[in-house]
């Protein structure tokens, strides 16, 4: 799970193998494979960074 911050401040665990899409529009929106949309404060580039470092932690495991 991946860590981020929905836009009212409130932390949230986010399962990166939903992530369907990514875009910001200013603000950044998670779309998940469910169809449910999640606006983050984190941008899009700190989004791929936490994705590749929880890829990261499972395949080294």
């Amino acid at each position: 799970m991946i860590e981020v911050t929905k836009i009212n401040g409130v932390k949230i665990l986010v399962n990166p193998d939903l992530l369907e899409v990514v875009e910001e529009t200013p603000d950044t929106v998670l779309t998940l494979t469910t169809g449910r949309k999640i606006i983050v404060k984190e941008s899009r580039q700190e989004i791929k960074n936490l994705v590749k470092l929880y890829r990261k932690d499972i395949f080294a495991e």
